[in-house]
């Protein structure tokens, strides 16, 4: 699914039938940009129903180069898993 399409789906699901698409737009890229500083401030974010964002940390590894075969150093860093809820397995 595109953005757009999320944008479609969020009009088409609404209540209001007046929303336009430039609100709904407004209200998706707030959503997430608070959803992404939750994430960052408490290192999680977790919605009932739907599931859990947290960071999880990946340690430094070595991998190779697939042009030369060369190894080289990843450093360590961040990045957010997600596990979802029970609701939501149950949908899949």
């Amino acid at each position: 699914m595109t953005k757009d399409e999320l944008i479609t789906a969020v009009i088409k699901n609404c209540k209001d039938q007046e929303l336009t698409k430039r609100l709904a737009a407004d209200v998706v890229d707030a959503t997430f940009d608070t959803i992404s500083k939750a994430i960052k401030k408490e290192k999680r974010y977790s919605y009932p129903g739907f599931g859990t964002f947290t960071v999880r940390l990946r340690k430094a590894r070595k991998g190779r180069n697939p042009q030369t075969g060369e190894e080289i150093k990843i450093k360590a860093s961040k990045t957010v898993g997600f596990k979802p809820a029970p609701t939501l397995k149950n949908i899949l």
